[in-house]
């Protein structure tokens, strides 16, 4: 059960992160994108479920990871990621709630650099009951 003190909070990533050309292609061919020259938009997700994982896990908001189950997503991108961009990711858990024994919660996360913010995604995660 999530802590009732999380919700509301931001929380800082706990590293910065630098986005090289190797995990862009890398990427792409994944998803079948043959524009290697900026990150497909889904690419930000790679960076923000990495950093929320380790925000969510901690102790003192106390969601267990395998018990989540990813309910959906969005994306607000205000330029997209490119090779070299050295970023950060921040989650903010807007809110939480009980439906029929599990919680339902959204998380918001800013991926930006030291003057810029570059996507904001929202998840609305559930944890199983």
């Amino acid at each position: 059960m999530i802590s009732p003190d999380s919700i509301g909070r931001t929380f800082p990533g706990t590293e910065s992160i630098t986005i090289s050309q190797s995990e862009i292609d890398a990427f792409c061919a994944v998803v079948g994108e043959t524009n290697t020259t900026i990150a497909p938009p889904t690419f930000s997700i790679r960076i923000s479920l990495q950093q929320s994982e380790v925000i969510l896990t901690s102790p003192e908001v106390g969601i267990k990871w395998d018990r989540l189950v990813h309910g959906d997503q969005k994306f607000d991108i205000k330029r997209p990621l490119k090779a070299g961009d050295v970023v950060t990711c921040s989650s903010t858990i807007e809110s939480a709630r009980e439906v029929a024994g599990n919680e339902i919660i959204s998380v918001r996360s800013d991926i930006s650099t030291a003057d810029e913010l570059l996507v904001s995604s929202w998840s609305t995660l559930v944890i199983r009951a």
